[in-house]
């Protein structure tokens, strides 16, 4: 290891725990655990729920570290994370990869109330994705159960995971930009307003909602360890956790996002490929991917994932980012029925990327900071870009280099303005407006930051694939 990869990097996004804390060392994903945190990982590691969590893959494989192999961090006990393919945030999730992260959650929190645990928080930032299936990654919010106290996370998963879903279940609203403007999630009160009248009796809506909020205002002033011994008083008990959790589960399960049709969603019907086309530029894409050895390939604007499954026949791992929550939505419930696990679908406009988040706008990092791929696929986005979105032509090509690692591959297709998707875009703006949007200016501003190894033109002649390597 290099003096760099010996340096400990805490990760931003860990801090709210200070028993105990994720950080990095080179390639290692590693957890610090204080005095306590130690104790609560022990009586974990020893039984046997936590042992079969690991063994069918829904929480993150974890293991202790010898303390001779690193550098000294202070903490009690250290231990070490796999390392998820690609870290992403609920509010880049479709509805179907919420919901059935929020099972995944409810269910690995019954499991450990079963066997005398609980979790202290119910985030959905708990959890990530290998491919389409999740995956629980906070092994430190695991500790002993205490008889009598309440669920600590209820109001983190209500705010975080279910009323997203009732959001977007009851009323047809996409849950994604309330998420992403609120690390900590939706308050109650937020909701309230929106289920009055008839739309209060929604399931769901009557408990966690009205409800809960009454009873957060009610105990507003009241210390949490106040509220326990009133509950602990009351008779509440591990049988009625259990209760509450299976009720919560039945519940989400019930909620299915409102079924939508749209231009994206049969847009490969609607497009105007031919197919001549379509088998051009799946060739195309094949031979780009497959000449890479790709640890990570970014499909952007993936729309259906036909070009995201060519790429993972040969990487390893492939991120299709899509705009449209429905098209997504359908993507993912694909390729969970399929148990796929290379190819991660994710909700984004590349006109309004994820920005940094959360404290100092660190804690939950932005797209550009995490997506560093191998091979680039920007299929039919750039003329959505410069014409769609007025975005300057030689901006969206420097925004697409900068998605590749120096060395990696970019395969992007151009569309001349005289195709009828641009023409199409082109007849909502005032004459004249994009003088530079054309074939020359696009491959000079390419080969500006690449080395451009091939292109091909489409059988329908308005459509231009390149493929560069960047910086080469």
């Amino acid at each position: 290891m290099t003096a760099t990869d010996l340096r400990i990097r805490p990760e931003p996004g860990s801090f709210r725990d200070p028993a105990n804390r994720v950080f990095h060392l080179g390639d290692q994903v590693l957890r610090g655990l204080g005095p306590q945190s130690a104790a609560d990982w022990q009586a974990l590691a020893g039984s046997e729920f936590f042992a079969a969590l690991l063994a069918e893959g829904k929480v993150c494989g974890t293991a202790p570290v010898d303390p001779a192999t690193l550098p000294h961090t202070g903490w009690t006990t250290v231990l070490r994370h796999e390392r998820i393919p690609f870290v992403s945030h609920p509010y880049e999730w479709s509805f179907g990869m919420l919901r059935d992260a929020a099972l995944l959650h409810l269910e690995i929190l019954h499991r450990a109330l079963d066997a005398g645990f609980t979790t202290k928080d119910g985030s959905a930032y708990n959890l990530q994705w290998r491919g389409a299936t999740p995956v629980f990654i906070d092994v430190g919010s695991f500790a002993p159960l205490t008889e009598g106290e309440p669920w600590a996370g209820y109001r983190q998963f209500c705010q975080t995971l279910l009323y997203p879903l009732l959001l977007q279940a009851h009323l047809g609203v996409d849950f994604q930009p309330w998420l992403r403007a609120r690390v900590d999630g939706i308050e109650a009160d937020q909701l309230r307003p929106l289920f009055r009248g008839v739309r209060r009796l929604l399931p769901g809506v009557p408990t966690h909602v009205h409800l809960h909020g009454a009873m957060q205002a009610r105990h507003a002033g009241a210390s949490s360890s106040a509220v326990a011994a009133q509950l602990r008083d009351a008779g509440y008990s591990r049988d009625l956790a259990l209760a509450t959790v299976r009720r919560l589960a039945r519940l989400v399960r019930r909620l299915d996002r409102r079924v939508d049709g749209g231009h994206w969603v049969d847009y490969q019907r609607t497009c105007g490929y031919t197919t001549a086309d379509r088998a051009a530029k799946e060739s195309f894409v094949e031979a780009a991917v497959a000449g890479v050895a790709a640890g990570l390939v970014l499909d952007l604007g993936a729309n259906d994932g036909r070009y995201a499954r060519i790429a993972a026949r040969h990487a390893a791992r492939v991120v299709a980012v899509e705009q449209d929550p429905a098209v997504v939505d359908a993507l993912y419930r694909a390729l969970r029925a399929e148990g796929d696990r290379r190819i991660l679908p994710l909700v984004m406009d590349l006109a309004d990327p994820s920005p940094g988040g959360g404290w100092r706008g660190v804690e939950r990092a932005g797209f550009a900071d995490r997506a560093h791929a191998d091979v680039v696929l920007a299929l039919a986005v750039v003329h959505h870009l410069a014409i769609g979105r007025n975005v300057p032509l030689a901006e969206v090509v420097g925004q697409l280099v900068g998605y590749v690692r120096p060395g990696g591959r970019l395969v992007v297709e151009f569309v001349h303005p005289q195709d009828p998707m641009a023409r199409r875009l082109l007849a909502n703006k005032p004459a004249g407006l994009f003088p530079d949007y054309h074939r020359d200016e696009f491959a000079r501003l390419l080969a500006a930051h690449c080395r451009i190894e091939r292109r091909q033109e489409l059988p329908c002649g308005t459509r231009t694939l390149y493929q560069a390597v960047v910086g080469g």
